[in-house]
């Protein structure tokens, strides 16, 4: 497992904008984080808006030059955005694609119509995890949730014996498995290898989210045993496509990417040697922007023309799919100023001075420090930023596998137990038409089981690697 090594970090230290001792340094660390929390549960304010005003607080309370803080976070969010923007961009379209095709629906109807009694949490499982690799936490859920109402009142199943299994496979892939947000920031925080990271995010996620998805749905659906609403219980409209993609072309295109960026990580690990014709070859094509442009490119033709789409058609669902990203964008970019700030006061050395006598493993040590954000903002994109930066000193000296691994603990704990001021809370009491008490025994745990059964196997792959 990999302990600390105060004196390498130390040595490769950049030169704060700041004097302050740690002491001041962690009260200006809690500030900064209180404010962004109270702006936004509080006030009720946009998260970039927030993070932007969080950030110059943060510096105002470590005693730096407000110069040097907005230098630091201007540089912070130019750098998040240039490293994931363009991805960000790629996976809506690529998402955007697969709902409006059809192709959504036909993994839903093919895998639904070949499970039935005891299968069934194990098939919604496996749609929310094949359907949440390419979408985002928000817009898996707007898409699978009313399948989920539909297929609990059609069979008479319990609702959270089929919702719960649904929300874990959405869940475990926002968290863990680039080309998210959250893992995509912090993999790029930390300098970690994304293939690396994929290939261990699944060997991670697929334990943790079997563990909470049917397993622990038997214990959800016993304490709150309630129908699906009625009133939430969706019509489908009539279908205005002329033919739908084949399931087999749908789920080839939808995981494109991730066998693409797979490819790298063996060829990197088997070959291991840059200049290896074959490995300059995947490296180039396993690149995370390679990768999804190649699936985006395939699915034009694969999901749009395979649905009928015209040319104009095309343009215009490509178009429709960035708009609603803009705010994605700007929250992550200014997470990322925020990281960049809390970087340069010197926080990442006042990490490792107070952790050299802690005698806690940096895995755990970047697990702890993403729960307390997250229990703190609500989001776990913005727990995983933070944490992110607060850490990325840790890795240093680490192994590619390491580094991986540390990225993976960050995001296990961003998604500890979610609460009140996590909108996705929300979304799904509304959904399933449930109180906030029933909401935190089935929602709340739920995440909190991912959390926690996530740093379990990632600290026992720590002891192999």
């Amino acid at each position: 497992m990999t302990s600390l090594s105060v004196e390498t970090l130390a040595a490769d230290a950049v030169e704060p904008i700041t004097s302050a001792g740690n002491a001041q340094l962690g009260i200006a660390v809690l500030a900064g984080i209180a404010v962004i929390v109270l702006l936004i549960t509080k006030f009720k304010l946009h998260a970039f808006l927030a993070l932007t005003i969080g950030s110059l607080a943060l510096g105002a309370f470590a005693g730096a030059p407000l110069a040097d803080t907005i230098k630091s976070f201007t540089t912070g969010l130019g750098a998040t955005v240039a490293g994931v923007g363009v991805l960000i961009a790629l996976g809506a379209i690529l998402g955007k694609l697969l709902a409006d095709s059809g192709g959504a629906d036909q993994i839903v109807d093919t895998i639904l119509a070949r499970a039935s009694g005891r299968a069934m949490p194990w098939a919604m499982v496996l749609i929310a995890s094949v359907i949440g690799l390419p979408l985002f936490f928000e817009v898996g859920i707007v898409l699978l949730i009313p399948v989920v109402l539909m297929v609990a009142k059609r069979g008479n199943y319990s609702l959270m014996r089929i919702g719960v299994p649904a929300l874990a496979g959405l869940s475990v892939m926002h968290g863990l498995i680039p080309p998210h947000p959250g893992p995509l920031v912090a993999i790029d925080a930390v300098g970690a290898n994304l293939g690396v990271t994929l290939a261990l995010g699944l060997v991670v996620a697929i334990p943790t989210v079997i563990i909470a998805g049917p397993v622990f749905s038997r214990y959800a659906a016993r304490w709150v045993d309630i129908p699906a609403p009625e009133h939430m219980i969706p019509t489908r409209p009539s279908e205005d496509l002329e033919k739908r993609p084949g399931f087999g072309v749908t789920v080839a295109t939808v995981l494109l990417p991730v066998v693409l960026m797979l490819v790298k990580a063996l060829v990197d690990i088997v070959v291991d040697d840059p200049e290896n014709s074959v490995q300059k070859v995947t490296d180039v094509i396993g690149s995370p922007l390679i990768a999804l442009l190649t699936a985006v490119i395939v699915a034009l033709f694969t999901l749009g023309r395979a649905a009928g789409f015209t040319k104009e058609r095309l343009s215009s669902t490509v178009e429709k799919s960035l708009a609603p990203i803009a705010g994605v964008l700007l929250i992550v970019g200014a997470g990322g100023g925020f990281k960049q700030t809390l970087i340069d006061i010197g926080v990442g050395q006042m990490i490792l001075d107070f952790s050299e006598n802690w005698s806690i493993p940096a895995l755990l040590l970047a697990w702890l420090i993403a729960v307390a954000i997250r229990l703190a903002t609500g989001s776990a994109t913005v727990a995983t930023i933070s944490a992110a930066g607060l850490v990325a000193p840790l890795a240093e000296g680490m192994s590619t596998g390491e580094t991986a691994l540390l990225v993976l603990a960050i995001g296990a704990g961003s998604l500890f137990f979610s609460h009140v001021n996590d909108a996705g809370f929300w979304l799904v009491k509304e959904y399933f038409g449930m109180s906030v008490g029933q909401t935190i025994k089935t929602w709340s745990v739920m995440e909190t089981i991912i959390s926690v059964v996530g740093i379990v196997f990632v600290l026992l792959l720590s002891l192999v690697l």
